[in-house]
C-alpha cells in the first residue's frame, strides 16, 4: 500500500493477549484497523481538550408535558444557533420524546450548550457524543 508505514513493537504476551481480545470483540480484520481506530480516538479526545472546532451530537430524553420544555430547549438551541447546524425531534411515547441536536464549533461552546439543555426540568436525560471535523484524522 502506498503511503503505509509499517511498524514494529514489544508488547508483554498478557497485554498482547488483552489486544488480541480487543480485536476480536470488535470485529476488526486485524490488529491494524484496531490500532488505528485508537489512534484516532485519542486525537479527538485532545482536539476536545484543547478547544479545537469539532462536531457532536447531544441527545435529549425528555417529557414533552413538563411545562414550557419544549419552548425553552428551543430557545436555548436559538441562542447558540452559530453551534447548532440541525436538530431532529422524535416522539417516542404518548409522553417522552427525544430530541438529537447536531452541532460543529469549539469545545467549549458545544459542552456549555450541552450543560445548558441538560438542565432544563424535565429532561430525563443527556448525553454529549464527541467526535471530529475529521480534517486533522486523515
Amino acid at each position: 500500500m502506498p503511503g503505509v508505514v509499517r511498524l514494529s513493537f514489544s508488547i508483554e504476551n498478557p497485554l498482547m493477549e488483552r489486544l488480541e481480545q480487543l480485536v476480536r470483540e470488535g470485529a476488526y480484520a486485524n490488529r491494524s484497523e484496531f490500532i488505528r481506530d485508537m489512534i484516532r480516538e485519542r486525537l479527538v479526545a485532545k482536539q476536545w481538550e484543547h478547544n479545537e472546532e469539532v462536531v457532536g451530537t447531544i441527545t435529549l430524553v425528555y417529557n414533552h408535558h413538563a411545562r414550557g420544555l419544549t419552548d425553552k430547549l428551543t430557545h436555548t438551541q436559538h441562542h447558540h444557533h452559530k453551534v447548532v447546524l440541525a436538530s431532529t425531534h422524535i416522539h417516542l411515547d404518548e409522553n417522552l420524546c427525544a430530541e438529537i441536536v447536531v452541532v460543529k464549533g469549539r469545545a467549549n461552546q458545544i459542552q456549555r450548550l450541552a450543560g445548558e439543555l441538560k438542565q432544563q426540568k424535565g429532561v430525563l436525560h443527556a448525553t454529549l457524543s464527541v467526535s471530529s471535523t475529521g480534517k486533522q484524522l486523515a
